[in-house]
């Protein structure tokens, strides 16, 4: 009876000091990370496609489709494990990774322009369309998991909290900084409604 008591006494006081909000935190945090993931092997998953098809229109960019393929095999090497949210320099190298291999897609998607039976390729304009929901999807992957870190780390800095975390172990997760705020709002411009030009327009 007196262990029934004192592990009631035990569990009461973890609540009170922000245990079980801690764990919660932790599990949303897993949870939005795993969405990420998903949405950033989505846009992987596209490359290849996508690599092929513009250079079955224009072989000569060599230069951007190497930088494409190179990107997205940096991407690759990492293995974005539930670890790498306990190494701040291990998530910042996964982040730069990605954000190379998108401003790589989105200078492929530039050199596009230039070739108007490429626009106009059905293959094409439906990678396309799906590069573009994938990129939205992306965003908002990014911002809630934004948003779970900032009220996860909020938590386990506030007093009492932070007794319980110190406790156990729990520390602050690394979160996505950008130097252009902006750009967390709002995805890579990918506009391919304009019809394609005849060539000699």
């Amino acid at each position: 009876m007196r262990k029934l008591s004192v592990l009631l006494v035990l569990t009461l006081s973890l609540t009170g000091c922000g245990y079980n909000a801690l764990q919660s935190g932790e599990e949303q945090i897993k949870a939005a990370w795993a969405e990420v993931l998903n949405q950033y092997q989505r846009r992987a998953d596209l490359v290849p496609n996508l690599v092929n098809t513009v250079k079955g229109f224009a072989a000569q960019e060599r230069e951007v489709l190497s930088e494409v393929t190179n990107a997205r095999a940096r991407v690759g090497s990492i293995q974005a494990t539930p670890e790498l949210l306990e190494n701040e320099q291990a998530f910042t190298r996964f982040q730069q990774a990605q954000n190379e291999l998108g401003g790589a897609l989105s200078r492929l998607l530039a050199v596009s322009e230039n070739y108007p039976q490429l626009r106009s390729s059905t293959l094409f304009r439906d990678l396309q369309a799906q590069l573009e929901g994938t990129e939205n999807r992306i965003t908002v992957a990014r911002n809630r998991y934004i948003q779970t870190v900032q009220e996860y780390n909020t938590t386990v800095r506030s007093f009492p909290t932070n007794l319980t975390a110190m406790l156990f172990g729990h520390e602050t997760k690394p979160t996505f900084s950008v130097e252009n705020e902006q750009a967390i709002s709002r995805p890579p411009t990918v506009d391919f409604s304009s019809p394609a030009a005849e060539p000699g327009q």
